[in-house]
Parts: structure tokens; C-alpha cells; sequence
């Protein structure tokens, strides 16, 4: 009896991705102490790196949450019980958004489409002239669960025509896919560690502009822990209101460096290319994908008629090692979903293709063997 070699991990979901061996290295040397000068320089120079890849010069707030933290935090200091959010929902975690403002008992107006689809900027016009109360309009730059890639900048031009504000869910898209914080108007900007920043899950931004301040400062503070308030006095000083995640800032460090030696835009250039090899071959797979409008930061493809998604998914972990994501809510069983953002190569894209094949073949599939790589190939050749 033969044995299969234990497959070599790789890891190609949306998030959590893989961490670079730097920042790896960073998090196993001895915790140092928070409240130490020469903390507070890695902070500083932390939060400087996070204002250039979020395009901002606004306010950087570190939190030691999830992603899903910040999203509250943004929620509950910015409208008040009973104030009025537009919150544009389109797959899960859009619908995350809805149901924060519900727990804190903000009226929500809800601007829903079909998961994978696209809002039209005219109906989220027409919903700010019929509710102009909205305190905060909420949308997504990524929608991982649909692999979307919301058009942000004209969402932002129409909200900035009214007084709400613009908060927008930028946890998988940031660090991957254009995002102009200034520049598209958006006032409170969401991200988080583990997705195109290369870090392990744990650490979260908020991106708070000067008018989101003010909406901030007008009402009774609703939040302890994540009162923003406490966190912009502490930032006067590069320090955090509370303990943060020390290892965790140290290899955020380590991999911003890495992003701003890089330089942002090629980065987002990069991960457009990946993208579109990416989407050529499992367009050649003759694959479906699940967005109108893809993002750049990662793929959601639907699974051919009569595969078991779980088993194809089981057997690419099992075979080759390879991670890749399943569905969520409606989507569950339906479609697989690859990341290619963060360290995520050429020669990861080229991989993954060849293994889709092999697996469909393997579960009898009519896919002709280099096909989809061929194709996906092309796309790299072509941009160099």
C-alpha cells in the first residue's frame, strides 16, 4: 500500500490568507511592553503606513477586534438609537451591517439586490431624497461572499450630495483593490488585519474623516470599549486606550513595510492582473462566476451542475493541500471561492488552475487538461 506524501498547505481563501515569514518571525520574539516609548514609534509609524494604503489623511484608529468589531464600533458611534441608516445589502457580509444597526436600534431603510448583483446609484439617490433623516449610508467595497466589487467612488458621489455620511466595509477589498478613502468621500473606512494586509486575524481600522468626527461629538456616547472618542485622544499621543495585540502590531508593521516597498498602486495593478488570469481560466473551464462585477481581490465561481461542492473541495485539501473557500447562506454548496490578494503569485494562480482541472477531470468532468492554465497563462504573459 502507497501512501500520498502529506500535500504542502496552501492557503487561498479570502481570509484568513498566509502572513509573510517576516511578520511570522516578528510575533515570536519576547512581548515588550505597550506603554513604552519605543512602542509608541511603532505605532506612529503603523499608523502612518495604514493612512497610505487606505489613500487617506484622516484619522487611523487601531482596535484589537475583528473586523466585525469595527464594523460595530463604526455603527454605534456614528448613529444614534433610533437615528435612520440606508444600508445597501447584497450578500453576507452586507447583511452583516443590517443586523448590527438592528441590535442597536437604528431604523434601517434597506436597499437589497440578488448576491452578485450591483446597486444603481439613481435608487440609492431616490431612497436619500425620500428618507433625508439618514444619518449614515453603509455599503461594502468587496463583498467576499459573492466575490463583488461594489463601484464605491460612485456610491460616494451621490451620498456626498446629501448630509449622511458614507461608511463602507473595507476588510477583504483594502490593500488589494483601488481604494481612494479622500477622494471617494468615504468618512468611516473598515478594515481588517487578515485579508490583503498580510496579518493574522485580530487587529481592525477605522478611518474616521473630519465630518464623521463631528456626527460622533453630537451624540451621548453609546459604546465603552469601543467608544472612538477614548481611542482619537489616546492616538494624540501614539498610544491605544487599552492593551492592544503587541505581536500582532509588530507583524503588521513587518508587512506594511512590504506593501509600501511594493508601492500601492503596484500592488492594486498586481492583484488586478492576478484577477483576470484568474478569471480566464475558469472562464476556459467553461465555469460560471457569481459576480457582475468581479472584484480584484479574489473569485467566486460557481460549481458545475452535478458536482458534490464539499467533495470537490475535500479532495483539493486533501490531494494538493489547497484551501479554498465554499459558500455562505444561499450560496452554500453552490460555489468555491479563491483569494488572490496579499502573497498570493503568479505561479499560486497557475497552481490552483492546474488543480481545478485535475479535480474536475477526476470527478468526471468533460475538461480538457491545460486548457484553463493555457489560458490563465496568457493573461500573465501579456502583462509583462
Amino acid at each position: 500500500m502507497t501512501l500520498e506524501p502529506a500535500a504542502k498547505p496552501r492557503l487561498l481563501t479570502p481570509g484568513p490568507t498566509e502572513v509573510p515569514e517576516a511578520s511570522l518571525l516578528a510575533m515570536a520574539r519576547q512581548v515588550t511592553h505597550h506603554r513604552t516609548p519605543e512602542f509608541r514609534s511603532l505605532l506612529a509609524e503603523v499608523t502612518a503606513g495604514l493612512k497610505q494604503v487606505f489613500a487617506t489623511n484622516n484619522d487611523v484608529l487601531i482596535l484589537t477586534s475583528s473586523g466585525t468589531g469595527a464594523m460595530e464600533a463604526a455603527v454605534v458611534n456614528l448613529v444614534p438609537r433610533g437615528g435612520k441608516a440606508l444600508v445597501l445589502e447584497s450578500g453576507k457580509f452586507a447583511e452583516r451591517w443590517r443586523k448590527i444597526c438592528e441590535a442597536f436600534g437604528i431604523q434601517v431603510v434597506r436597499y437589497e439586490v440578488p448576491w452578485g448583483e450591483a446597486f444603481e446609484t439613481a435608487r440609492i439617490a431616490a431612497l436619500l431624497a425620500e428618507h433625508p433623516d439618514t444619518v449614515a449610508v453603509f455599503g461594502t467595497l468587496l463583498e467576499t461572499s459573492t466575490g463583488m466589487g461594489h463601484d464605491i467612488e460612485a456610491i460616494g458621489r451621490v451620498v456626498g450630495q446629501t448630509p449622511a455620511l458614507l461608511v463602507v466595509d473595507g476588510i477583504s477589498g483594502v490593500g488589494a483593490m483601488e481604494c481612494r478613502t479622500d477622494a471617494w468621500g468615504i468618512d468611516a473606512l473598515v478594515v481588517g488585519s487578515q485579508k490583503a494586509l498580510m496579518t493574522p486575524p485580530g487587529l481592525a481600522f477605522l478611518a474616521v474623516s473630519p465630518a464623521a468626527w463631528r456626527q460622533i461629538e453630537s451624540i451621548p456616547p453609546q459604546a465603552f470599549y469601543f467608544n472612538l472618542l477614548a481611542y482619537r485622544r489616546a492616538l494624540q499621543n501614539s498610544d491605544t486606550p487599552y492593551t492592544p495585540a503587541i505581536p500582532l502590531v509588530k507583524a503588521l508593521a513587518e508587512s506594511l513595510r512590504t506593501i509600501r516597498a511594493t508601492g500601492l498602486e503596484t500592488t492594486w495593478a498586481r492583484s488586478k492582473t492576478l484577477a483576470r488570469a484568474t478569471r480566464a481560466g475558469i472562464e476556459a473551464l467553461g465555469l460560471r462566476l457569481v459576480a457582475a462585477r468581479p472584484a480584484d481581490g479574489m473569485t467566486a465561481v460557481y460549481f458545475p451542475e452535478g458536482i458534490d461542492g464539499k467533495a470537490f473541495l475535500d479532495r483539493l485539501l486533501g490531494r494538493f493541500g489547497l484551501k479554498l473557500a465554499g459558500g455562505q447562506g444561499p450560496l452554500t454548496g453552490r460555489i468555491f471561492r479563491i483569494a488572490h490578494m496579499g502573497l498570493v503569485d503568479e505561479l499560486d494562480v497557475l497552481s490552483t488552475i492546474a488543480a481545478l482541472e485535475l479535480v474536475l477531470v477526476e470527478m468526471g468532468q468533460n475538461v480538457k487538461l491545460g486548457t484553463a492554465v493555457t489560458a490563465a497563462s496568457q493573461v500573465l504573459a501579456e502583462a509583462h
